[in-house]
């Protein structure tokens, strides 16, 4: 599998990105939330295989102090091949000057991230748009 990465989102189709989220499965995510979101990112990582987009993320940074990785997107015909991991080696690369780099992950995906280098945070807090919704699917602890 010979792979294109790009850093640029220039070329990328935003309703092709979409359905990678709805793939992988992250949820659904409107195209242009994704472009919008995107955009406001200091860092973004693609991945294709033979002109098919097949992985993504991004990092919200703010150059100095903090990194924050998010949405990391496999498509299942590629997980655990080290696509994955790939991407988020290439996120925290181009983060390393940050004094910190902060990555928020789908709960029970925590172990990969623990592999990669990455701490569980005991002080970190949240406020969800839909509070009810993130403490049913574990992204939140109401104790």
């Amino acid at each position: 599998m010979t792979l294109e990465w790009k850093g640029s989102q220039e070329e990328l189709d935003w309703d092709e990105l979409s359905k990678l989220y709805l793939a992988a499965p992250l949820g659904h995510k409107a195209p242009a939330d994704l472009e919008r979101v995107f955009s406001n990112s200091m860092f973004k990582c693609f991945a294709y295989d033979a002109g098919r987009l097949v992985a993504a993320g991004r990092a919200l940074a703010d150059g100095v102090d903090c990194s924050y990785i998010c949405d990391v997107a496999v498509h299942p015909d590629h997980q655990g091949t080290g696509l994955g991991r790939e991407v988020v080696a290439r996120l925290v690369a181009l983060s390393t000057h940050h004094r910190k780099i902060i990555l928020y992950a789908v709960p029970g995906s925590e172990p990969f991230y623990k592999k990669l280098g990455f701490k569980r945070m005991s002080t970190a807090m949240a406020i969800f748009q839909n509070q009810v919704q993130a403490l049913e699917r574990g992204l939140l602890n109401d104790s």
